[in-house]
């Protein structure tokens, strides 16, 4: 298999924590967004994933003005991808939805478009800056069409990282909150990681995932973050919120 991005291979047998991870986001299907660049790259990170102990992986192409979702592209990919997929993991399909306003009245007419597995958890991704009163009026406009929200990464989002408050009145009006598994270990700097154990500390965290990019930065290994995670919060914490949580994702 080609390597590229000058990744390393890693090898097998699965080395990672006696769990089954479940990653959610991933941008794992190559040539839709910014994520992997070919099929030899997602092989790779789906290897990687693999041997660090992730059992399930859920694919998340970008939905925004940059990127066109299209159905049947993306079904196309993610079809080609599981029939090449040789590691011990299983590919679920979804979306990272940007809010907006033509993708909000897609997803209101079509409930099942955007979501994980066609259920009804739909990863969100909000603007850097947005207003309060918007997004709320988007959140219900989900919710009221049988859509759950999680709220992707918000420890990345600069709005939210000077003021976390509106996040805890979207938990309580029905939303979940995925926490990148790298800004735990600080690769987004050190207002992401504060932020991150922050709202880890005030039990606003559903997910921890890898989003990953590609086999080298940001890679799908979750091994660290689920170390990490049960050695400062506790083994039963980190079985939640990357094992029992995201599994639910998939179900229902």
């Amino acid at each position: 298999m080609p390597v590229v991005r000058g990744q390393k291979k890693t090898p097998f047998p699965y080395t990672g924590p006696s769990v089954h991870i479940v990653d959610i986001p991933s941008h794992i299907l190559p040539g839709l967004d910014d994520g992997a660049e070919s099929f030899e790259e997602s092989l790779e990170m789906l290897q990687i994933a693999a041997a660090s102990g992730t059992t399930d992986i859920v694919a998340t192409p970008h939905a925004n003005s940059r990127f066109r979702f299209d159905p049947v592209e993306v079904q196309k990919i993610f079809g080609r991808l599981s029939d090449l997929n040789t590691a011990p993991i299983a590919l679920h399909l979804g979306c990272d939805f940007h809010i907006n306003y033509e993708n909000l009245c897609d997803a209101v007419e079509n409930p099942t478009k955007y979501t994980i597995n066609n259920n009804r958890h739909l990863m969100i991704e909000l603007p850097d800056e947005f207003s309060s009163y918007v997004i709320k009026q988007a959140i219900d406009q989900l919710l009221r069409v049988g859509i759950i929200p999680v709220v992707t990464h918000p420890e990345r989002n600069s709005a939210l990282q000077r003021d976390v408050r509106e996040l805890e009145r979207w938990v309580k009006h029905g939303c979940l909150v995925q926490v990148t598994a790298h800004s735990l270990l600080g690769r987004f700097g050190q207002v992401a990681r504060r932020v991150a154990h922050s709202l880890m500390r005030a039990d606003l965290v559903h997910f921890i995932a890898s989003d990953a990019h590609d086999c080298v930065d940001r890679t799908p290994d979750l091994s660290g973050a689920y170390k990490a995670v049960s050695k400062t919060y506790g083994g039963r914490r980190a079985e939640a919120l990357f094992v029992d949580n995201p599994i639910s994702t998939l179900r229902s």
